[in-house]
């Protein structure tokens, strides 16, 4: 990049960071291989210059201050695709995550802490041993994060969660009234990350192709661009933020009403039950009145410590299960 093309973007970053910068974004990295056609490069090139972008594109947003970058790296569903194209995906995506967490100054200079979501036991034995090598070197890293979905498809990753709660219960460790939507999510390969509140799918497909279609559901800016991803720059990312920026306020409503009427279903579930009113109280006899007034408060006491039970119950759960090895909690700073 030339001086004045830095010195151009880095006024454009001190621009955006004086509105609402998003804390998550999630890409759909679409369109290597018909970019490699397109430039005649071939299928495997093309695929080549998509993780080149996605080094430049983490860059952009480690620049400007976004904490959680996840990323469409390979569906479940492109087993399908012929083998040879399988197998240098998967190649590629070896030699690039070994770089990623031994080699890379971008990791080191920003934190950044590589977690790899997705169903890894359908990865070859030699891919997998990376994939847990970088989550391992870097699992300390808390300032940022890279969500690699790899193999990875919302409907596995809502399945997962499922029968997690499931062994769960049938272990004794969760009551099934334990099970709310809130436990749900925090049992997603997402569960330490902020909200997602931008999408952005490139190549000019307008679908999600099962990628984050829970963390994309609730209060999220989605956006469907006309290149590929190879052709995916800092400046076309720039419009995407402004429109973002406008519905910042509106996201963030949105946000608060949606956690609001969680908060009143969970309350619903766990109220208290109330017993039927005893005939001739609050009738003159002051001694049978005070009995009831005493069970009254007894029956609080217990019901408040069933919910600190229940809650200490599922955030053990939540913490020590080891159904996500390649999805470690983070704290970020």
């Amino acid at each position: 990049m030339s001086r004045l093309g830095r010195l151009m973007r880095g006024v454009a970053i001190k621009a955006l960071q004086c509105g609402s910068i998003p804390q998550h974004v999630g890409f759909i990295m679409d369109g290597n291989r018909r970019y490699g056609r397109k430039v005649q490069v071939g299928n495997s090139r093309g695929y080549y210059l998509g993780y080149e972008a996605l080094e430049e594109m983490l860059a952009v947003c480690m620049e400007m201050g976004i904490k959680i970058v996840t990323v469409y790296a390979f569906s479940i569903e492109n087993f399908k695709r012929p083998p040879d194209q399988v197998e240098t995906l998967m190649e590629l995506a070896k030699t690039k995550l070994a770089e990623l967490c031994e080699h890379s100054e971008l990791v080191n200079r920003y934190g950044i802490g590589i977690r790899v979501l997705g169903d890894d036991k359908l990865l070859p034995e030699d891919v997998r041993k990376v994939v847990r090598r970088a989550v391992e070197l870097t699992k300390k890293n808390n300032r940022a994060i890279l969500n690699m979905c790899f193999p990875y498809t919302s409907r596995e990753e809502l399945t997962m969660a499922s029968r997690s709660l499931v062994s769960g219960i049938e272990a004794y460790e969760l009551n099934p009234s334990d099970v709310t939507t809130s436990v749900l999510e925090d049992s997603l390969y997402t569960r330490s990350c902020p909200p997602m509140d931008v999408l952005i799918r490139t190549s000019g497909e307008i679908r999600l192709s099962d990628f984050m279609l829970w963390q994309s559901s609730r209060a999220c800016h989605i956006e469907f661009t006309d290149c590929y991803w190879p052709e995916f720059t800092f400046w076309k990312l720039v419009p995407i933020l402004l429109r973002y920026q406008l519905r910042a306020g509106s996201i963030a409503q949105s946000r608060r009403e949606y956690e609001r009427r969680d908060e009143i279903s969970e309350d619903t579930e766990e109220e208290s039950p109330q017993e039927e009113p005893i005939a001739g109280m609050g009738l003159g006899n002051s001694s049978e009145s005070t009995l009831v007034t005493v069970e009254d408060r007894d029956r609080d006491v217990d019901w408040y410590d069933c919910q600190k039970e229940k809650r200490r119950r599922v955030a053990e759960f939540l913490t020590h299960r080891g159904h996500l090895p390649n999805c470690p909690l983070v704290q970020l700073q």
